[in-house]
């Protein structure tokens, strides 16, 4: 069995709604911001972290969601409701 057939499982038996409710709120402001569009950088100075913490986390919450980039991360984050359909409205 390979690695990906694992992972399929291991998503199938944890409901999404856990992997959500995991987040800490560091990085639900993470990829709020993420999801608004800013960079790294950019994000490390709005919150006045480092971007290496800032690298740090969403590396974290890419891999606590089971994703493997920022649109997979955002259609997630729709999906489970952790961001409106109207995230990005003014």
């Amino acid at each position: 069995m390979g690695a990906r057939a694992a992972a399929q499982r291991k998503h199938q038996a944890m409901p999404e709604d856990t992997a959500i409710d995991q987040l800490t709120p560091r990085q639900r402001d993470i990829l709020r911001l993420v999801a608004l569009g800013h960079t790294n950088r950019e994000i490390a100075t709005l919150l006045e972290i480092s971007v290496r913490t800032v690298e740090v986390h969403r590396f974290n919450l890419m891999r606590r969601l089971e994703v493997r980039n920022v649109a997979q991360l955002l259609r997630r984050a729709l999906q489970t409701g952790l961001l409106s359909k109207n995230f990005g409205a003014k």
